[in-house]
This record gives C-alpha cells, structure tokens and sequence, in this order.
C-alpha cells in the first residue's frame, strides 16, 4: 500500500470513501537482547539517543506497520484512515508494539 494512502486523520484529502472494510492491525512482540542491554546500559552512562533502543522500536514501528497494509490489501481496502500505534510491555523486557486503522476504499474526487 502507497504510504499517501494512509492516514492519522478521519479522511484522506482529495479522496472520497466509498467503503468501510473494518478494523485492521499489525503485532509485533520484541524482547531486548543480551547484547542490546548490553550496549544500551553503556550508552546511558554518556547520556542522549540510546540509538540500539531507538533503532529496536523504529523496527517493531515498520513491522507493525508494514502487517497491517497487508491485512488491509488483503481485505481489498486502497487506504488506511485513522492510523494509530500503541505499544505495552508483555513482561520485563518484552514489548508488543500494536499499528491498527480503519481499512476504507476509497476514490478519487472529481471536480
């Protein structure tokens, strides 16, 4: 799915809904590695951007989110309106990420 085609709004600008497929998401559940606390104790030591963590939930975000317009595709939606993330720890160490929206087909406005 084009990115353009989704959205944290209600609406996608220039495009009228047509259908409402319904609810879809994507889970992704990560646990920080040995070697990843490892580094990410060191790096508090110097303080600022604990880049290995960083770069741990920039991954699980894509994942999450790259799940989703699957889920939608599949459900034959064209767009994504109100796209959200969320994220809870399972258990020590243990984080699911959650990327969900309304799966919508939607067309172009004319005029």
């Amino acid at each position: 799915m084009d990115a353009k085609m989704v959205t944290t709004a209600l609406e996608l600008s220039g495009y009228e809904i047509v259908e409402n497929v319904g609810v879809v998401r994507g889970i992704v559940v990560r646990s920080r590695s040995i070697v990843g606390n490892f580094f990410g104790g060191l790096q508090t030591l110097v303080g600022g951007n604990i880049t290995i963590y960083t770069n741990m939930c920039e991954k699980a975000r894509k994942d999450a989110y790259k799940i989703m317009c699957s889920q939608a595709e599949g459900n034959k939606a064209n767009a994504i309106v109100g796209m959200r993330y969320d994220a809870t720890e399972v258990m020590r160490g243990v984080t699911e990420v959650l990327c969900y929206g309304t799966a919508v087909v939607v067309r172009k406005k004319e005029g």
